[in-house]
């Protein structure tokens, strides 16, 4: 048997809450310019993305408000930690994103950043509708009702 040099997607921030606050109609996986002290810092695992969005700007999709820590080894060549950061999309599927964004009244959520199989730094996007307070009350009963249907049927047999 052959071994397998490919390397996992190692996960660096996960948005938990984005699947509970909104209704995800569609995802898109982009890639983000980053400078060197901010792969590195990512590397660490202590990025958050947890209040952060996309915006459309000049014809480009920017994340905005996400969190990368300064790296502590990098003196005075540090990077800001709360920058916008570009994130690299074909233009079809920023012509797509923008459209939602404008036409639909959808919003743009950063899901989940990680390294991918080459170890390159990727964005899973978002396009999203913010649900409302009776939505997040219905997907509560649902998730309650299905684990109380496994404990009975456990018990069942």
């Amino acid at each position: 048997m052959a071994e397998k040099n490919e390397r996992a997607i190692k996960v660096v921030a996960e948005n938990r809450k984005a699947r509970f606050n909104y209704a995800i109609e569609d995802t898109v996986e982009a890639g983000i310019a980053l400078s060197g002290t901010e792969v590195k810092s990512m590397r660490g695992g202590k990025s958050t993305i947890a209040e952060s969005y996309a915006d459309a700007r000049g014809g480009e999709i920017w994340l905005i408000n996400a969190n990368i820590p300064e790296y502590l080894q990098a003196n005075r060549f540090n990077h800001e930690p709360k920058r916008p950061r570009k994130l690299l999309l074909h233009r079809k599927q920023i012509n797509k994103l923008i459209g939602a964004v404008d036409r639909e009244g959808m919003t743009l959520i950063p899901l989940k950043l990680y390294f991918n199989e080459r170890g390159r730094a990727k964005l899973q996007l978002a396009v999203a509708k913010g649900k409302k307070l009776h939505d997040k009350r219905e997907t509560l009963k649902k998730r309650d009702w299905g684990r109380e249907k496994g404990r009975l049927l456990r018990a069942r047999g």
